[in-house]
């Protein structure tokens, strides 16, 4: 996941097994993110009214109040939350019981911490956008609400086709992309004109960005292009 602006983005991680807790706060904030901890429901629901997290991730099966009880009343404040639920039975009625009551989404243990991350990202994009319009890959930073990329802190001067080109090329770092791909992604896959024409912008881009040894956007010739951030 590149590193994202995401200072002010808070996560409730409430679960009953302090080692859970801890290597997700730890991993969680080394990502960027502002981290809350709870380890039962009930403390829950008071890390809750009183940080207003836009994410919750929700252990199901705690003693006391479960997940399911903390979801029905997190999802009844009214507040726009995402509520991502974590259980160890991967049962289907577990599954409804907490999308009926409002879950946005569900993890089965023992999971991933990247596939969580991924799932944590897929919220804020889908419900939250606005906390992750700008973006940081290395020097590059993509303000998608605004239309700006910025290198080495300054804003360039792009236009419409090459904001786009850039930002899809930025966003594969370290991945070879064909001219006939980013003809697909960047003009769409009706474009009618010579492939030639993804030389002009590669060459438009190297100029604006200073990279006249071509060792930023590398051509991998027979192959097509490559961005390597420094």
């Amino acid at each position: 996941m590149p590193a994202a602006n995401k200072k002010g983005i808070r996560i409730l991680l409430v679960d009953d097994e302090p080692h859970i807790l801890e290597f997700l706060e730890l991993g969680l904030m080394n990502e960027g993110f502002e981290i809350y901890t709870a380890p039962d429901g009930e403390s829950a629901l008071e890390r809750y009214r009183e940080h207003q997290p836009h994410i919750v991730v929700l252990d199901v099966m705690m003693p006391g109040m479960n997940g399911f009880e903390v979801c029905d009343a997190i999802k009844r404040s009214g507040n726009q939350v995402a509520v991502i639920m974590l259980t160890a039975k991967d049962e289907v009625e577990d599954r409804v019981k907490g999308l009926t009551l409002g879950a946005d989404d569900y993890l089965v243990k023992p999971f991933s911490f990247s596939e969580l991350l991924a799932r944590i990202g897929a919220r804020l994009r889908n419900q939250f956008p606005n906390l992750l319009s700008e973006v940081t890959y290395g020097p590059f930073r993509i303000d998608d609400r605004r239309k700006e990329l910025i290198y080495n802190d300054h804003v360039l001067e792009l236009s419409p086709t090459e904001y786009e080109l850039l930002k899809f090329i930025v966003m594969n770092n370290g991945v070879v992309l064909s001219k006939s791909l980013i003809l697909d992604k960047v003009w769409g896959y009706n474009f009618g004109g010579e492939e030639n024409i993804v030389e002009v912008y590669i060459r438009s881009l190297r100029d604006k960005l200073g990279d006249k040894e071509h060792r930023l956007i590398r051509t991998l010739r027979g192959s097509g292009y490559r961005l390597d951030l420094p």
